[in-house]
């Protein structure tokens, strides 16, 4: 039996387009990276904006760091329509007439979304509203709560308004189910059910389906005679032993599934303990994005994302074989999307490889020192970690005062979900022009508590003093510091001193 979204595990991907580059991430704005593509030039849109009403949305890593405000620059539903209003007319511009755009969001907005697409895509385009159950239990529904709870998120898709791409995929049929339909078994022991083979009921002649007689049975019938003659030569079509009529036999071991339906219960959420996890609040499991695309996409199609966070949408795209598109405000995200391309899809991140049609690259991140000092401090620190290699630390209470954690060459944490967990190398960061000596102090009293023999700090620059104390430190008790500069990464020199 067939199991569901069956797919390539990193299924080779055909020659980029001709009309736009593709196996790329953008960082900035999507309003402007959408104007620059042309018209009619992407197959597949998934978009999982951020919003959540009321209240900061987290954006990215931890509940008390790198937040986006949004109850500054979203304060209200209708704020929130009237910035993804511009976005989606956008989107509708550069999708195909046979391409797809999924809506994904949550019951914050979700029925303000559907009228602004309405407006946008075309009531007419509208094809599906998906449900997908992301949890079977929430706390907002504990006791003295006046609601249910809230376990599901919502998908709108659209068609472009053309002959639009559809490949169903099919689930497992349910094990109650196969014990009480599949309840035949022919001479080879192969598991069957008895199927209706006449033509349905007073529209029989209407539809034009065919009348004859078959095995000594006349009436109209699903089928031409001669496919009929073919599947009764096959051993398919047989009168049952208790029945008078000719049956169809259909085999457990044929059978694709159930059909997916606009309910989507078979798909968990993403939890901390979850390999694939990031920690990134809103991440998405790769199974879902990987239903989307092969549902309305085929391969070497081109996949756009826009507001591609930790990039899922792209891995599966990459996986699937599809060419795509990336795009986040975000620097960070986007250093942890490559991130994940070179990890997980094994492609190099590589201008000599992109335009060999094999890698990937990412485009305008802020590599000027002047560009990095404008960023916020979340943005900046976790910029700096992940640039050494490092994983930023997603624990904010308790966290001991590190920034990150680098592990040795061919180390692995023993839990993943723990900052302290295995042998790891600390990092601190500043974004400052010159740290002095109450800085390093602080950062070689962490490595001595955690018994660290080596750290790294990462600034625009160090004072002498801070310098000093760094090989006073060192002499004293063996450990070592390497003050490491913004400017030393952005040259890519760093690495001599890792």
């Amino acid at each position: 039996m067939k199991k569901p979204d069956t797919k390539p595990t990193s299924a080779p991907v055909g020659r980029p387009s001709a009309l736009i580059d593709t196996r790329v991430i953008y960082c900035g704005d999507n309003l402007e990276q959408l104007a620059k593509l042309p018209p009619a030039c992407v197959d597949l849109i998934y978009i999982d904006p951020p919003f959540n009403s009321n209240r900061n949305y987290e954006v990215f890593w931890g509940e008390t760091k790198e937040k986006r405000a949004f109850e500054d620059r979203h304060a209200s539903t209708q704020a929130y329509i009237d910035y993804m209003r511009p976005r989606c007319v956008e989107l509708a511009r550069v999708l195909k007439k046979t391409g797809s755009f999924y809506f994904h969001c949550d019951w914050h907005a979700s029925h303000y979304v559907k009228c602004m697409l309405d407006q946008i895509m075309g009531e007419n385009n509208f094809v599906n509203e998906v449900v997908w159950k992301r949890q079977t239990s929430h706390n907002d529904a504990k006791q003295g709560s006046k609601h249910y709870g809230r376990l599901h998120d919502t998908l709108f898709l659209y068609n472009g308004g053309g002959d639009y791409t559809w490949n169903q995929q099919y689930v497992p049929l349910d094990p109650s189910y196969v014990e009480s339909h599949y309840t035949q078994a022919d001479k080879d022991g192969r598991r069957f059910q008895w199927g209706d083979l006449r033509a349905p009921g007073g529209a029989a002649i209407s539809k034009g389906n065919p009348h004859y007689e078959i095995l000594g049975v006349k009436g109209y019938w699903r089928f031409s005679e001669e496919r009929m003659k073919e599947m009764i030569a096959q051993g398919r079509v047989a009168i049952p032993p208790k029945g008078a009529t000719p049956r169809h036999k259909r085999y457990l071991d044929e059978s694709k599934g159930l059909p997916v339906g606009s309910v989507w219960d078979d798909i968990n959420p993403i939890n901390s303990q979850a390999k694939e996890s990031l920690g990134y609040p809103t991440q998405k499991p790769l199974p879902l994005l990987e239903r989307i695309i092969n549902t309305s996409s085929n391969p070497n199609d081109i996949v756009l994302d826009a507001f591609c966070g930790c990039g899922t949408a792209l891995v599966a795209a990459q996986n699937l074989g599809r060419q795509w598109i990336g795009i986040d405000i975000s620097p960070t995200a986007c250093r942890v999307m490559a991130k994940r391309m070179r990890d997980i899809c094994h492609i190099h991140e590589d201008e000599k490889f992109w335009r060999g049609g094999r890698g990937f690259v990412v485009r305008d991140l802020p590599w000027t020192s002047e560009k990095l000092r404008a960023l916020p401090h979340f943005e900046f620190e976790n910029w700096a970690v992940i640039a050494l290699g490092g994983v930023p630390n997603t624990v904010q209470v308790g966290d001991m005062g590190i920034d990150g954690k680098i592990y040795p060459v061919g180390t692995k944490p023993s839990d993943q979900n723990d900052m302290f967990a295995g042998d790891w190398y600390p990092v601190q960061v500043k974004q400052m022009d010159k740290v002095g000596r109450p800085a390093v102090d602080q950062f070689e009293a962490v490595m001595t508590r955690e018994d660290r023999q080596r750290g790294f700090f990462v600034a625009f620059g160090y004072s002498s003093d801070a310098e000093a104390e760094c090989a006073a430190f060192h002499k004293k008790t063996g450990r070592i510091i390497k003050l490491i500069t913004v400017q030393e990464i952005l040259d890519e020199q760093h690495t001599q001193k890792m």
